[in-house]
């Protein structure tokens, strides 16, 4: 994990890169999962999508 990153000579957090690929990546995720029914299957449409979302971030953040 980095401990800070430049972006436009300003310092910022890893976790906020982190954060920013995780969102790009969730959402063409996310698109494909409501067109193809999934959330049909789950109990809550919303909680699998925070879900998702947080296993996208965790992952990207454990990554070496």
């Amino acid at each position: 994990m980095l401990a800070e990153a430049r972006v436009f000579g300003a310092l910022a957090p890893s976790l906020l890169i982190y954060f920013l690929v995780a969102f790009c990546l969730f959402v063409p995720i996310d698109q494909l999962a409501a067109r193809g029914g999934v959330y049909r299957f789950v109990w809550h449409p919303s909680l699998a999508r925070v879900g998702l979302f947080l296993c996208l971030f965790a992952g990207l953040a454990l990554l070496p």
